[in-house]
């Protein structure tokens, strides 16, 4: 194990029930006096996001919204948000709601000032380099979900809507200026939302823990993002009103965005091209690939598993961990397989293809082949 890395850790949060009410204090901090807020169509006429704008307009902030996005943003919806940023004079974003207004937000704003086309700044090398940071807008981020993390995270996931591949565009500069993480936004989230978006926050922080790369802080905060998931996204599940409950599980979004600095692995590999593909849930994707991937991986990660179970209340080691998992994934409603998400006569070759090519792949600790990863496919498919 090599012990160097190049390490970042997150952005100013304001952490707590009702912080929603100092957006405008928020957006000060940030430089911006005249914000887009940009959201996903399902988010946009509902209390939660007419609340938040009154609060801008009544801070002098306007009430511009931009919710073009698809659940998988890809970059049609990127080019018209860019568009309505230029044509409104903007000079920041507000990325509300879950991944995908969180994530488009944020490329709305790194791409607002740049001349070459979004593929050039993939998560490759640095190629980030390329980018004009100067010309990159300020963005305040507020999660309205408990998953994805991509408040404090450096990279936005885009989908290629004419290749039907996912990319990861990357720049330091993506990472929010301010977070604004109110649980009380996250309350009207239906069950199966719930579940889905925090199994995606339980497998960042599976994934980073896995991961062989050297960073311990990441490794830490994986360790207890796991157990604040375990002990309370049933609670979030079973009563959505729980706020203490909801907050727990947005500290654990955060802490696994967070972790995966570490790395990712197969589980995001795979989910990935099938999400691009077949236009699955990403979080509920990675529940369904887990049982595999852990299986998978376990000559690498048992020890470390045995290690840490019971600090995460689960007997019996790794074996007990993969028990668990198969129990948590059933009472929160999870299929076993993507057939069950409508995934059917699934292309495996352009799959397995997808999968070699994501960026996710360096973080898994055994190494992914094609023989492996069609494995991989053929068990959750």
């Amino acid at each position: 194990m090599s012990l160097t890395g190049n390490w970042s850790y997150p952005t100013a949060i304001k952490f707590g029930a009702s912080r929603i009410a100092e957006l405008a204090d928020a957006c000060r901090d940030a430089g911006i006096t005249n914000p887009l807020l940009v959201t996903d169509r399902g988010l946009a006429d509902l209390p939660v996001t007419g609340q938040t704008l009154d609060i801008m307009e009544a801070a002098g902030l306007g009430r511009a919204i931009f919710a073009d996005v698809d659940p998988n943003p890809n970059e049609q919806n990127l080019s018209a948000g860019v568009v309505a940023y230029k044509a409104g004079g903007h000079d920041g974003v507000v990325a509300f709601g879950g991944g995908s207004g969180l994530d488009l937000g944020k490329m709305v704003a790194f791409m607002s000032g740049q001349t070459r086309p979004v593929w050039d700044f993939e998560d490759i090398g640095d190629w980030w380099t390329r980018a004009d940071a100067n010309a990159i807008a300020p963005i305040v981020a507020v999660p309205t979900t408990a998953g994805t993390g991509s408040e404090v995270g450096r990279a936005s996931v885009i989908t290629n809507s004419e290749t039907a591949e996912k990319k990861i565009i990357f720049h330091p500069k993506v990472l929010p200026s301010v977070v604004i993480c109110d649980p009380e936004l996250t309350v009207g989230m239906p069950p199966a939302i719930t579940a889905g978006t925090g199994l995606d926050a339980f497998a960042h922080c599976v994934e980073a823990f896995s991961s062989p790369h050297y960073h311990p802080m990441s490794q830490g905060i994986a360790v207890e993002g796991m157990r604040l998931v375990i002990a309370n996204l049933p609670k979030a599940y079973q009563d959505g009103s729980d706020l203490t409950a909801r907050a727990n599980m947005m500290s654990a979004a955060a802490m696994g965005a967070t972790a995966f600095q570490k790395g990712l692995g197969a589980i995001h590999a795979l989910s990935h091209p099938l999400g691009a593909m077949y236009h699955t849930h990403h979080g509920t994707t990675n529940a369904v690939c887990m049982p595999a991937v852990l299986q998978l991986n376990r000559p690498a990660i048992r020890e470390r598993f045995d290690a840490v179970a019971s600090y995460l209340g689960i007997a019996g080691g790794f074996d007990g961990f993969c028990t668990f998992v198969d129990e948590f994934n059933a009472s929160l409603g999870i299929p076993k397989r993507m057939s069950d998400l409508g995934v059917s006569s699934p292309d495996i070759d352009r799959l397995i293809e997808g999968a070699l090519k994501d960026p996710s792949c360096g973080g898994n600790p055994v190494e992914l082949t094609r023989q492996n990863v069609g494995q991989l496919f053929e068990d959750v498919l």
